[in-house]
C-alpha cells in the first residue's frame, strides 16, 4: 500500500532562558498552517510529539515538560512601530490541544535573535556591533516587548559570561522590557486587579478560604501563601510532581482562582485553558538548597516563589510569572509585596527551584487604579538546533 511521505519545514530549535521550544517563521509553514486553526494546531502538536499518552514526546521535538513543549510563530510586524510579531503556542503534552492565551517569557528572550537571523528585522535597524533594540509585538496579549540583542561583525552574539539559574552554562545577557505589562485578559476588564482589590478571599472547594492576590500582568497569576496550604515555600519539583493529591489541589486552586478573574465562567473550562492562568506560593526569604545543590542564603533573596506551569511545578521560573512577581512585589499590600517585607520597591529578587532571580518594576497609582508601565529582566538565549523539522503528510 502506498504511505504518505513525511514533508519538511524549516525550523530553528532554541532555548530562551531556562524554556526551550521550535521556531518557525510564518512564511516557511504549510499554506493551511499559516491561518489559525485547527491546520495549524494539527501540524504543531506532531511537530512536538503530542498527544503522547506516554508523557514522553519520543516520537517529537518536546521534552515532556512544560518548558519544553512549546513553539513559536514570527514574522516581520504588520505595525509600523514594531519589528516583528510574535505568536506562542504552549502545546499539552498528554491532550490534543495547543494553547494560545498566554505568552511564553522565557521564550521571549530568543525572539529578538531569531527574527534578525531570519531577516525579520529591516537591516537598517540592526547595528553591525553593539546593542541592536527589537520592538516585539506579543501577539497573544497584545502587548510591547523591547529585547536588547547583543551584536558582534554583523551577527548575534549568543556566548558570552551571564549566568541564569536553571541554565547550566553562561551566555550573552537579553534584557528584555515588558511594556505596560498588565494583560487585557477577556472577562477582566483590562484591569491589573480583576477582582478591584490587592487580597481576595478565594474560596476552593475542599481546600478552603485562602487569602490570594489575583494579577493581571505578564501572565494572568494567582498568586497565595505557602503555610495556608502547608508549604514553606523551599520546596523542589520532587516535593508536589510527585504528589498526586498535591496537583489536584493546585489545579483546582486555579479553576476557582480563574473564575473569579474572569477568564473562565465555570471551572470545568479550566481543563480546555492550561496554560492561564498561573497559580504560585509565596514565603518571606529562607535559606534552601536549589536544585542543583547550589545554597541560596535568606539574606540573598527578598522572598520565596514557587510556580505552576501546566500542572506541574516548574523547575526555574516561567519569564511571565516573574513579571507577575516584580509587578506585584512594587506594589504595597499584596501578598507578594508583605512576602517580601512591605513597603515601597522598584526590584525584587527571589528564590525559586533553580536558584534566584531578580525583577524590577515601577508601580505608580493613578485615579485609584495600579499601573506599571514597564517591568525588566535579563535572560539569555542560543539557537541549538538549525534547519528542517520534518512530520508526516497526513
Amino acid at each position: 500500500m502506498a504511505h504518505a511521505p513525511q514533508i519538511k519545514i524549516a525550523a530553528t530549535y532554541m532555548r530562551g532562558g531556562t524554556s526551550k521550544g521550535v521556531f518557525f517563521r510564518l512564511q516557511d509553514l504549510p499554506q493551511a498552517a499559516q491561518v489559525p486553526g485547527k491546520a495549524r494546531d494539527a501540524l504543531l502538536l506532531r511537530v512536538i510529539g503530542s498527544p503522547d499518552p506516554y508523557g514522553k514526546q519520543i516520537d517529537g521535538m518536546g521534552g515532556a515538560t512544560s518548558s519544553t513543549s512549546k513553539t513559536v510563530i514570527l514574522s516581520a510586524s504588520t505595525r509600523s512601530d514594531h519589528d516583528v510579531d510574535y505568536l506562542f503556542g504552549q502545546v499539552s503534552i498528554d491532550k490534543a490541544f495547543v494553547d494560545w492565551s498566554g505568552n511564553c517569557g522565557n521564550l521571549s528572550a530568543a525572539v529578538g535573535a531569531f527574527a534578525i537571523s531570519g531577516g525579520l528585522v529591516a537591516p537598517a535597524r540592526v547595528p553591525r556591533d553593539g546593542m541592536a533594540v527589537v520592538r516585539i509585538w506579543q501577539a497573544n496579549i497584545g502587548k510591547t516587548i523591547i529585547a536588547h540583542i547583543p551584536m558582534n561583525n554583523g551577527e548575534v552574539q549568543e556566548t558570552g559570561d551571564f549566568e541564569l539559574d536553571g541554565v547550566t552554562f553562561p551566555a550573552a545577557e537579553v534584557q528584555l522590557e515588558f511594556i505596560d505589562p498588565a494583560a487585557e485578559e477577556e472577562g477582566a476588564g483590562g484591569s491589573m486587579f480583576p477582582t478591584g482589590r490587592l487580597v481576595d478571599d478565594l474560596e476552593v472547594p475542599g481546600v478552603g478560604t485562602l487569602r490570594a492576590t489575583m494579577i493581571n500582568a505578564g501572565i494572568p497569576t494567582i498568586f497565595i501563601n505557602a503555610d495556608a496550604i502547608g508549604y514553606t515555600g523551599t520546596e523542589l519539583q520532587d516535593a508536589i510532581n510527585g504528589d498526586a493529591a498535591a496537583l489536584a489541589k493546585f489545579e483546582n486552586i486555579r479553576a476557582h482562582g480563574a473564575v473569579r478573574m474572569g477568564l473562565i465562567k465555570d471551572v470545568s473550562e479550566a481543563a480546555t485553558r492550561q496554560h492561564t492562568p498561573k497559580v504560585a506560593f509565596v514565603a518571606p526569604p529562607t535559606g534552601y538548597t536549589a536544585s542543583s545543590g547550589k545554597q541560596v542564603q535568606a539574606g540573598d533573596i527578598d522572598l520565596l516563589v514557587r510556580a505552576l506551569s501546566m500542572g506541574k511545578l516548574h523547575h526555574a521560573m516561567m519569564g511571565t510569572a516573574a513579571v507577575a512577581i516584580g509587578t506585584a512585589a512594587a506594589i504595597p499590600g499584596t501578598l507578594v509585596n508583605l512576602a517580601a517585607g512591605g513597603g515601597e520597591r522598584e526590584a525584587v529578587r527571589f528564590g525559586h527551584p533553580s536558584g534566584t532571580l531578580r525583577v524590577g518594576a515601577q508601580a505608580t497609582q493613578e485615579n485609584g487604579e495600579w499601573t506599571v508601565k514597564k517591568a525588566i529582566m535579563s535572560r539569555s538565549a542560543r539557537v541549538l538546533m538549525e534547519g528542517w523539522v520534518r512530520v508526516p503528510a497526513a
